[in-house]
């Protein structure tokens, strides 16, 4: 029987997938007209700003020590790396191929994870995360015939690796409030974007369209502030790769929305490949556990 608690994190989980569907079409109107990194950084910097007055508000305490240092390191990997090149790789790539290989964060984060002696190996992790990665697959084949620059490609398995270290990271360090732990790595991570745009030159202008500027209000307040509170909170209770599962929901979301917001036809594709991408993400994430409990978190800092 699942308890209260779990019942929240898969509300979480599911609330988080959902809202995240609609970065990648978000991301696609901003890259019309923004550069990437400043694109990426300006919807940090909006969403930290959004992070620091909830912190004030609720009159939070800046993290110190190791909680600081993990909440630094999470915003690294998390925001500024993983971000950073999947903005770069969607100028060239088309969303579905992006999506496709994001389905590989719960098997890297598991690889990862394992490495790191943080979870154990588990077939079932690796069969789910399979069947996810052709179900997307089959939602987005037409994209996968694309050829690809390697460069985008090479960026886009960066971005994987970035999303699967940082959920590892995670529970390496004392856990600190979710606002606390995204306005620290959110501002960092605004902070090297914005630079990392200036030293390459793109033009740092502001959105002159409507339509880009609903595109970052959306991406800063719903797809960061509150897509990653509910991430990080997942990741408190789950096992990092477990909670990496969200990233095989993403996909199937998105191509959803696609289908309503600019008319793209639903096929069988569409339907096969949603019902595989629901099988993995039970198989690999769902599905009551029958050896031990998930491992807590430590609580104090040494």
């Amino acid at each position: 029987m699942i308890g209260n608690r779990e019942r929240a994190v898969l509300a979480a989980f599911v609330a988080g997938a959902l809202l995240a569907g609609g970065n990648s079409i978000a991301i696609r109107f901003s890259n019309r007209e923004l550069a990437p990194l400043w694109g990426a950084g300006l919807r940090f910097s909006l969403a930290a700003f959004l992070l620091l007055v909830v912190m004030a508000a609720l009159k939070l305490a800046l993290p110190r020590g190791r909680a600081l240092t993990g909440a630094l390191l999470y915003g690294l990997f998390q925001f500024s790396g993983a971000f950073g090149l999947y903005y770069y790789a969607l100028v060239r790539v088309h969303a579905g191929l992006g999506q496709t290989l994001l389905a590989l964060v719960p098997l890297a984060t598991l690889l990862l994870a394992v490495v790191q002696r943080q979870e154990r190996f588990r077939t079932a992790a690796v069969v789910g995360t399979l069947l996810g990665l052709v179900g997307v697959g089959l939602i987005t084949r037409d994209p996968l015939r694309e050829s690809v620059p390697l460069p985008s490609l090479l960026a886009l398995l960066g971005s994987v690796l970035c999303f699967a270290e940082a959920a590892v990271l995670v529970r390496r360090f004392p856990p600190i409030h979710p606002v606390a732990m995204n306005a620290m790595g959110m501002t960092l991570s605004a902070a090297l974007l914005v630079g990392g745009s200036a030293v390459v030159g793109e033009p740092l202008v502001l959105p002159q369209r409507v339509a880009t500027w609903v595109a970052l209000g959306y991406v800063a307040a719903l797809g960061s502030v509150v897509v990653f509170l509910l991430y990080v909170f997942v990741l408190h209770q789950w096992t990092a790769s477990r909670a990496a599962y969200v990233m095989v929901v993403i996909p199937f979301v998105t191509v959803v929305l696609s289908a309503w917001l600019d008319d793209e036809p639903v096929g069988t594709g569409l339907v096969l490949g949603g019902l595989l991408v629901l099988a993995g993400v039970y198989v690999g994430a769902l599905r009551p556990a029958r050896a031990s409990p998930t491992p807590a978190l430590p609580t104090t800092a040494r």
